[in-house]
């Protein structure tokens, strides 16, 4: 591979090669036969991944840190006073972002499947790769999470199907051209990054609408704003949804603890069933559109259904941590009102327990934006514990805090809320509040799923003591 593509390009560097979306980057390059190095400004658990599989990672971000490279690659986090970014220019290094090299990679195969979607990517990816790892193609896959199967975001297959997880965010996605696409949601989100909800949806119709004539676009139409793009799709569509009106549909779909079940329906015809170890609604709309690449691709369904059967989730999408009589832990990535809407449905329909949901806010802006909406969507649990936001990339602003979320929350009739300013002291408030049986579910993208050990142990203890 290393001596097909990106000609004498041989040594690579990464500017926040930590982030979720840069490291399965950098690790397929690495298993391709490239020099790969990289920085962030933090140790995480992917940096030491990327340790063991040889790639040298700095902690920190300072111009010795850019070796004699032929190219480097950033993430959209990374500002232009970044100084590696700054170091790489005065050394004329060409400096490109991470869709760029997304979309150089995506080239390199005639089968490019792109799936986007302001919610149930990551998921919708796994699943799409599982069903054609299933049917023998071989695929590279680039996912947005460690996927269960894999134990990684990517794969590193041979075939001529290429397999990747499509981010709308900073408009990413417009940089790749893929022979199939898929749209799973379209909602308000990034609103750092996009003015109104009117102009997500026109940069997703743009995206489309690169699908050439000989493609495909599966698109969610149980979605407001998926359905209302339909008309201004150019390309041939598929419509997946539980919506009476879409060529591929699920009925009779039966939830149960953890996992789901349905028949397909494409176009009118019963196809087969499908059983899904993987629990809520959302989860089904995923895999019908995961269904509706397939049968695109001409995947037979008794391979779309053993694939399928085989996909055991992804980390921290309602990845169940710890099961037993006394409690459960549920980690979560969710941090947009739907995400958690979604999360605690599925908590409550596969679950007989009482729900404490532990929501971590990420991001200042999105805070501030969809507060409200937060609130509502916690109504779900019986008791919502909120910490302060997570700011990742963004600076502080003024007053918004976790607070705010909680206070709506009890304004609208939330019956048990509090707010909880350092995070160290959750496991202790949990610990005090937990009855036996519990389902505690950590919400959110940023550390808040490192409480749950801690949680665990002082639950454990509590309980097993009472016990005696």
């Amino acid at each position: 591979m290393l001596n097909t593509i990106f000609k004498k390009t041989r040594k690579i560097h990464f500017i926040g090669i930590g982030g979720i979306g840069m490291c399965g980057i950098a690790e397929l390059l690495k298993d391709w036969g490239f020099d790969i190095t990289g920085s962030d400004m933090n140790a995480s658990e992917n940096t030491y991944r990327l340790e063991s599989l040889g790639i040298p990672t700095s902690v920190g971000h300072r111009k010795e840190n850019v070796p004699d490279c032929d190219v480097v690659v950033y993430s959209s986090a990374v500002q232009p006073d970044n100084p590696e970014r700054v170091a790489a220019l005065e050394r004329q290094i060409p400096v490109i972002r991470r869709a760029e090299m997304l979309g150089e990679i995506f080239k390199l195969k005639p089968t490019r499947i792109a799936i986007s979607g302001t919610h149930g990517k990551t998921t919708t990816t796994s699943m799409i790769g599982q069903i054609f790892i299933e049917a023998g193609a071989d695929p590279v896959i680039i996912a947005g999470g460690i996927v269960g199967t894999l134990g990684t975001t990517t794969r590193s297959g041979k075939g001529n199907v290429i397999i990747v997880e499509a981010d709308e965010f900073d408009r990413s996605f417009l940089k790749l051209y893929p022979t199939d696409t898929v749209i799973t949601t379209i909602e308000a989100e990034h609103l750092d990054c996009y003015d109104s909800l009117e102009e997500i949806e026109k940069t997703f119709m743009q995206f489309a609408n690169e699908t050439p004539f000989f493609g495909s676009i599966v698109a969610c139409i149980d979605e407001k704003s998926v359905r209302k793009i339909l008309p201004d799709l150019k390309k041939p569509v598929v419509t997946v949804g539980l919506d009476a009106d879409a060529d591929i549909r699920a009925e009779r779909v039966v939830m149960g603890k953890g996992e789901s079940s349905f028949d397909v329906i494409i176009r009118n015809k019963l196809y087969g069933h499908i059983r899904l170890f993987v629990p809520g609604i959302h989860n089904v709309k995923n895999a019908l559109s995961a269904i509706g690449v397939a049968w695109k691709n001409d995947i037979p369904f008794d391979v779309i259904s053993s694939g399928l059967s085989k996909f055991r989730g992804v980390r921290r999408r309602f990845e169940i941590v710890e099961e037993n009589d006394l409690f459960m832990l549920v980690d979560d990535y969710g941090h947009h009102p739907t995400e958690i809407r979604a999360t605690l449905n599925a908590a409550k329909s596969g679950w007989n327990r009482r729900i404490i949901a532990v929501f971590q806010p990420h991001l200042f802006t999105r805070t501030r934006d969809f507060y409200q909406d937060f609130a509502s969507a916690l109504m779900l649990a019986d008791v919502a514990v909120i910490l302060d936001v997570y700011p990742s990339r963004e600076k502080p602003i003024e007053g918004i805090t976790g607070k705010i979320v909680a206070d709506a929350a009890k304004q609208i009739g939330h019956p048990a809320v509090e707010y909880i300013k350092k995070k160290i002291r959750v496991p202790e408030f949990v610990e005090s509040i937990a009855k036996k049986g519990d389902m505690i579910v950590s919400l959110g993208a940023g550390d808040v799923n490192r409480l749950l050990p801690e949680i665990s142990k002082r639950l454990s203890k509590k309980f097993e003591c009472n016990e005696r």
